[in-house]
């Protein structure tokens, strides 16, 4: 799946939980947020000074932006769960810090079922 295939299919089930998602997918979105986030980020730490509260409109912006991505990420996140046999409420490991957010890069990495399984059939 290439990168806009990717991001397209995303957001077209930006609220979809149910099914299966392939690494390809889940990486290509993982990348396209953190780019997008790292771009904000710079574009707002080089805005000019003189730029009244830039740093409340900053915030605000990141804020934005991040939200717009979080349940995209969050669905495709449980989707990636579910082709490895998973639930989708292992995302919520992230809550321990630290160990719980290696353990999803680890889960996020393996490969997906090549058989059905709970969530169905194999993404195409």
């Amino acid at each position: 799946m290439t990168f806009g295939q990717s991001i397209s299919t995303c957001f077209s089930n930006f609220a979809n939980f149910q099914g299966r998602a392939r690494r390809s997918k889940f990486w290509w979105l993982f990348l396209f947020s953190s780019v997008i986030l790292f771009v904000v980020q710079v574009l707002l730490a080089f805005a000019p000074d003189g730029f009244p509260d830039s740093t409340a409109f900053a915030v605000t912006a990141s804020s934005i932006i991040g939200i717009v991505l979080l349940i995209p990420f969050y669905a495709v996140d449980a989707r990636r769960l579910h082709d490895t046999g998973k639930s989708g409420w292992l995302q919520l490991l992230v809550l321990i810090p630290c160990a719980g957010a290696i353990i999803l890069y680890v889960l996020w990495a393996q490969a997906g079922s090549e058989v059905d399984n709970q969530y169905g059939a194999p993404p195409a």
